[in-house]
């Protein structure tokens, strides 16, 4: 069982234990057993170790991070906020996004963005990987109320358009989880807090225009575009889904101008023979490619 970790929100620094490296001194690292550090140092080292040495004790130049944009947190010379709306977009439906602690720190991340767009009081971001009715009373309450679903595809998922045609209440709340496939699935399966809303997928043959992250299949979308079409349905506004995803045209665009290149999914670069890493040799891992390239048509 894994130990739970504290949940955040975004801005929250994790405090290093005293003492503790983010990685081994020279001192530290292993060596190879029944070797002499001393005695298997070639003739002529000390020379050069003295000289090292002196290496140590010269100041260390701290690279200065470039200052962010306060409202869309991309850099200042690469801010995207002349492609945000003027004024935060104007809906009833709130957004919950759980937030894998790994996406806090990947620079091409799109919740950023999304926040950007929407009111500050409909967009909330909790960061982590293990919650609990006790230690996370308001995720808690959001969990359990009628009016919350969570988006999350699987066989016990309903289309969220049909959802919304037949459910008594309507959706006042929809939680999303902001991370890779894998760590979605983490997060999801291993916090029974998501098994109290209702589940809902989208059905949709949109391909990803976030063209610049490798995606398991081009139908497969990032956080922001997931939110994009959801409010869309849930507020009947087509025209949200178009301004949700100009900041993210206008980030791809930028990266391609400047030496980024289009990432494939794993899908195409599968039936193309594209794919650069061998085939895994564990068979579950093994059956997923095998269903990517044989289950879908592109």
């Amino acid at each position: 069982m894994e130990p739970q970790e504290e949940a955040r929100t975004p801005g929250e620094s994790l405090s290093r234990p005293p003492g503790a490296s983010g990685s081994p001194t020279p001192d530290e690292e292993e060596r190879p057993e029944g070797s002499d550090a001393q005695g298997a140092a070639p003739a002529g080292a000390e020379g050069d170790s003295a000289g090292a040495d002196g290496l140590w004790g010269l100041p260390v130049e701290h690279a200065e991070r470039r200052p962010e944009c306060s409202r869309c947190s991309r850099p200042q010379k690469v801010c995207l906020c002349p492609y945000l709306p003027v004024h935060p977009l104007q809906i009833s439906t709130h957004l919950y996004i759980i937030q894998h602690p790994a996406e806090e720190s990947k620079v091409l991340r799109t919740v950023p963005l999304l926040a950007a767009c929407l009111p500050p009081d409909k967009c909330t971001v909790k960061v982590g990987r293990r919650f609990s009715e006790e230690r996370d009373v308001e995720l808690s309450t959001v969990c359990r109320n009628s009016g919350t679903l969570i988006l999350y595809p699987g066989a016990e998922a309903t289309n969220l358009e049909e959802f919304i045609l037949d459910s008594p209440v309507y959706p006042s709340t929809i939680i999303l989880i902001d991370g890779t496939w894998s760590q979605a699935k983490d997060i999801f399966y291993k916090n029974s807090l998501f098994r109290h809303p209702k589940q809902v997928q989208l059905k949709t043959n949109i391909c990803s225009q976030y063209v610049i992250r490798m995606q398991p299949t081009s139908r497969c979308l990032s956080t922001l575009e997931c939110a994009a079409a959801a409010l869309s349905i849930l507020e009947k506004n087509n025209s949200i889904h178009e301004t949700l995803l100009r900041p993210l045209q206008a980030l791809c665009s930028f990266q391609l101008q400047h030496g980024a290149q289009i990432r494939f999914s794993k899908e195409y670069l599968l039936k193309n023979g594209l794919y650069p890493k061998p085939m895994p040799k564990n068979k579950r891992k093994l059956r997923k490619m095998e269903l990517l390239i044989n289950s879908v048509k592109i």
